[in-house]
């Protein structure tokens, strides 16, 4: 019974045997490289470090096959020649691409290979020789050397370049220096430009002003037309906030710190359309953003509006109309112009006298309009 079964222990190892050698001749002919496979031969003009033989081949990222052989060319010591074996199905072509790749934590080494065209010749052999492929000037070249590389570039630049950059750094230095020495002559020096150019902080506060439109009209009934009034025309002495005053034929300053509350053409706008809705004699009355259609449109053109000091102070307000209808023909023009003397040059009895004038002047611009339409 003891010898039964010593003998059945016995076969049942040698069939364990037969078994697993079948399968170990199954796996080195389908993955182990000794079936059928294809050749290739690589040329590297740049070291390949790390590359070892029975390393990976990769396509597109795919493991293809194994590099089968490495060798030194004599009779060029920059070219290192590499046989790689991979399966035939593997689709590499004229325009295929070769690099190394370094794969994992310890950046084993491996060649890389990047499908092109499909439409691209295949690769013939030469000779006898498996099929041929010549790999970039850069190929095989790792971040360690590129980096090498380029620091080696930068000290042959900062050596070339040493004394230009020492001559540069010491005038900036001694530029720097100076600064410091004269920081407040400069403060000084650019606040004077901010000043000249209008840009700086004027010591005292800036006083806003308004313009009052006419209110007092004779009461008539309304007539159904419309109108509109565009931006006036203006020089561009006049198209600011300031308030000016004309000592001569042709001098002008302002009025010390004193502003209109928007510049001088938005602003007279508004309020000759505010003079227009306070007479409530039109249908509408608007500006040209605010209504796409008009019967008639009203142009103004600001000749003058400031303070006049000679002969003496007076508050000068000249501006000029023209209405022109829906066909665009000009039906009507005046010259509106009043003189208002000013109490004194202060800027409270200034802007009252200049609000006086324009109030005139709007209410005759809105009687003369309503009369022509």
């Amino acid at each position: 019974m003891e010898r039964h079964a010593r003998y059945t222990l016995i076969g049942a190892f040698t069939l364990a045997s037969i078994v697993g050698g079948f399968l170990f001749v199954y796996w080195i002919k389908n993955a182990g490289g000794i079936g059928q496979r294809a050749l290739y031969d690589i040329h590297f003009e740049q070291p390949v470090s790390g590359l070892i033989t029975g390393a990976d081949v990769l396509f597109n990222g795919v493991r293809a096959g194994t590099v089968a052989q490495i060798q030194l060319d004599p009779n060029n010591p920059t070219t290192v020649g590499v046989t790689i074996s991979v399966s035939p199905e593997t689709p590499v072509r004229s325009d295929t691409q070769v690099d190394i790749a370094y794969q994992g934590i310890a950046g084993v080494a491996a060649i890389s290979l990047k499908g092109g065209s499909a439409q691209a010749p295949q690769l013939i052999s030469r000779d006898g020789h498996p099929p041929l492929i010549v790999a970039g000037k850069d190929v095989g070249r790792n971040l360690t050397e590129s980096a090498q590389q380029t620091l080696r570039h930068i000290d042959e630049i900062l050596d070339q370049n040493s004394k230009p950059l020492n001559s540069a750094l010491t005038g900036i230095a001694t530029f720097a220096d100076m600064l410091g020495r004269n920081s407040t002559r400069v403060e000084g020096l650019l606040g004077a430009l901010e000043n000249l150019t209008g840009g700086g902080t004027s010591k005292a506060s800036t006083v806003l002003y308004d313009l009052k439109p006419a209110t007092d009209f004779p009461r008539t009934k309304p007539i159904k037309k419309r109108l509109v009034i565009p931006d006036p025309n203006a020089v561009i002495l006049f198209d600011s906030q300031k308030i000016l005053v004309r000592s001569g034929s042709e001098t002008y300053s302002d009025l010390g710190n004193a502003r209109w509350i928007d510049n001088l053409p938005k602003l007279i706008q508004a309020r000759i359309v505010q003079s227009f809705e306070n007479a409530q004699q039109l249908d509408a009355v608007s500006r040209p953003s605010e209504q796409a259609t008009a019967g008639y449109r009203l142009e103004i053109t600001i000749r003058n509006f400031e303070l006049a000091l000679q002969p003496s102070p007076n508050a000068l307000v000249d501006l000029t109309a023209r209405l022109i209808n829906d066909k665009g023909d000009i039906i009507a023009a005046r010259v509106f112009a009043t003189n208002v003397p000013a109490k004194s040059t202060e800027e409270a009895e200034v802007v009252a006298a200049i609000n006086k004038a324009f109030s005139q002047v709007a209410a005759d611009i809105v009687i003369w309009t309503i009369g022509t339409v």
